[in-house]
Formats: C-alpha cells, structure tokens, sequence
C-alpha cells in the first residue's frame, strides 16, 4: 500500500470530496503500481508493524537504534532452538507491563528455570507492579487470568528481579559488547546482553496523509473514540462498545476499525473489532438501524486498574498502581444503543 487519497484531489481541495471515489495506490511485489478506486476503505491494517520504542517519553532512547538485534520488540520464539541459545545463559531486561511483556516473563522463566545461569530483570516504567498481573480467577477469559498468575508465581519465585518506576533515556554499549541502560533519574541495568521491549504499539498514519482524518491528538484514536477508551481516565479494563458513528472521519466512506481504531490506547479487544466492523459494513450498506444497535458483552477482567495488564500505556500512576482519574466500577453488561456518554463513563 502505497496511499489512499481522493481522485484527483490532494488533501487541501474541497470540492469533490463527497462525489470523487476513493483513490488506492498499491505496489505489487513485483515492484509495479497501481491505482484502483473505491466508494470506501476500511483500514484495519493494525498496529503490530510499528512497536513503541524502549525510550520511556514515546521517542527512541539515546543510542537505541544503535545497537542492533540486541534490543527486539517481540515476544521471542524460545521453541525455536536458535532463539533459546540467543537467551540461555544470558541476562535479558524486559520493559514493559502488559500482555506481552507477562507472557515473555512467563517464557524466559521457564528457560532460567533449565539454564539457571540465565538472569532476567523486569523493567517497569510505572512505580510499582499494581495490578499488572490482571484479575487472576477472577478474570472472565481463563487464558488471560491463567497468564497473570503464571507470572506472578515466576516473580514470587525469585526467577527474575524487577525494577520499578524505570524509564529508558539512554541506551550504551560496552567494550564487551554488553549493554548499559540509564534512566533520567540516574538508575542503570548493566551487563545487559538483551532487551525485549514490550510497551505497546501506535498506528501508521504515513499511507493516510491525503485523507482528512479526525483524530484525538492525545490518542491518535477516532475523537469519538478516543474518550470512551482513554486509558488515563478508564482503569476498568472495559470500554463502551461502539460502532460506525464513533469510527467515522471528515473523509467520507473512510474507516480505522480494529486495534488501529484505538491509536495508542492499549485496551482493545479483538471482539470489540469484530462489531466495529460489522457496524461499518452496515452503515456501508445503508442499515443505519443496524449500524447504530451493538450487541456485545465485554469480559471483565476481575481486577480494577485495567489499563495496566494490555501492552504498556505511558499513563501516570499513582502508589497503588491505578491510573489517576479512573474508575473501578463497570457497568452492568447489557445490550445497548450506541451512544455517547458524557461525564464519567465508567460507574
């Protein structure tokens, strides 16, 4: 994908934008291009191409992009015998506290557990764990509440050391070829041979620069969207479901849907994507009726504090690891007309 624009009109004209269709530009493997055009484009193309760096302020910390494959930002695939021998044995810093991060402690525990000279140190940006192991029993998807308990028990185990309240300024490489992380404060993690950056993802916006998008400028999220899952404000771990009149922008017939629709915000759901996009595919079709009427219960996650336990959001917190300005009441799961709340959404 090359970029989406108007036929015949850049991103400043007026005229036409109602009745032009859309215009995709596309780029072949092959390495050819091409133009097609459309009476809408639904970008649920994800955020998974474009992690958040390790540097705690949203940009890359110093020297970050320096070191090479030593500072990954995936969850690395120790079922593969060349990975595990890149890890075992060696001391390896995870930053972040969300899913991801939860589920690499979780893998690489069980490596230290069989190679006990592995070392691995949790590195978190908030300043204290809080709730970042989820709702445990408590939480209505098994999977999710199983993950938090299993890593739980590896801290509690002795299997790794955490750092808290620790944001990467700076990134430095030894005459050894080990690694030096330093925070604004003045702490370091040294002898660090790699890092697993795990602090969340944010949207490709580079393809839709002629298109006239209506973003939040804190979220990056649909400005409809964006206060109905601000994780600033909502610490419950759900959010209002919501459909094609939330996800609309200036530009008509043009759509983010999935984890995209949510910018920055880490709280998204793959359920909650499958009704955006049914609700856009009505709207498309002409079913406002349809469009507008949600039928979707979120699980709860059984601990209140939600934002921390998806991939790590830059929210202030305080000692007890709730985000300042949340709520921790839910309401009741129920179908409902889609909406805009006022005020405080949660409880």
């Amino acid at each position: 994908m090359i970029g989406v624009a108007r036929r015949g009109r850049d991103l400043v004209v007026d005229a036409g934008r109602d009745s032009e269709p859309l215009s995709i530009h596309l780029r072949r493997r092959d390495g050819t291009e091409d133009r097609m055009f459309a009476q809408a484009v639904v970008d649920a193309s994800g955020t998974w191409g474009t992690p958040n760096p390790l540097g705690g302020e949203g940009l890359p910390a110093l020297g970050e992009g320096a070191v090479g494959t030593a500072i990954r930002y995936r969850v690395p695939d120790l079922d593969d015998p060349a990975v595990r021998a890149q890890f075992a044995g060696t001391h390896t810093v995870i930053a972040g506290s969300g899913h991801s991060a939860l589920t690499a402690i979780v893998a690489l525990s069980g490596l230290a557990e069989q190679a006990p000279s592995t070392r691995i140190t949790w590195a978190v940006r908030r300043g204290n764990i809080g709730s970042a192991f989820g709702g445990g029993d408590a939480d209505e998807l098994p999977a999710r509440g199983a993950l938090g308990l299993r890593a739980k028990k590896a801290v509690e185990d002795g299997l790794l050391r955490v750092v808290t309240g620790f944001r990467t300024a700076e990134v430095t490489t030894t005459p050894s070829g080990q690694l030096i992380l330093a925070s604004d404060a003045g702490d370091r993690i040294e002898n660090v041979d790699n890092v697993i950056t795990l602090t969340g993802f944010r949207p490709d916006l580079s393809w839709l620069s002629e298109i006239r998008l209506g973003l939040d400028p804190v979220l990056q999220a649909p400005v409809e969207l964006a206060p109905l899952i601000d994780p600033n404000v909502h610490s419950c771990g759900t959010v209002y479901p919501h459909g094609a009149k939330e996800l609309r922008h200036p530009e008509p017939g043009v759509y983010l849907a999935g984890m995209k629709s949510y910018g920055r915000a880490p709280t998204f759901l793959a359920m909650t994507g499958y009704e955006q996009v049914r609700s856009i595919a009505a709207e498309l079709a002409g079913d406002h009726e349809a469009a507008a009427r949600v039928e979707l219960v979120l699980p709860e996650t059984g601990v209140c504090g939600g934002a921390g336990i998806f991939d790590e959001p830059d929210t202030a917190e305080t000692d007890t690891g709730k985000a300042e300005g949340g709520c921790c009441s839910a309401p009741a799961p129920k179908l409902i007309t889609l909406s805009a709340p006022s005020g405080n959404t949660c409880g």
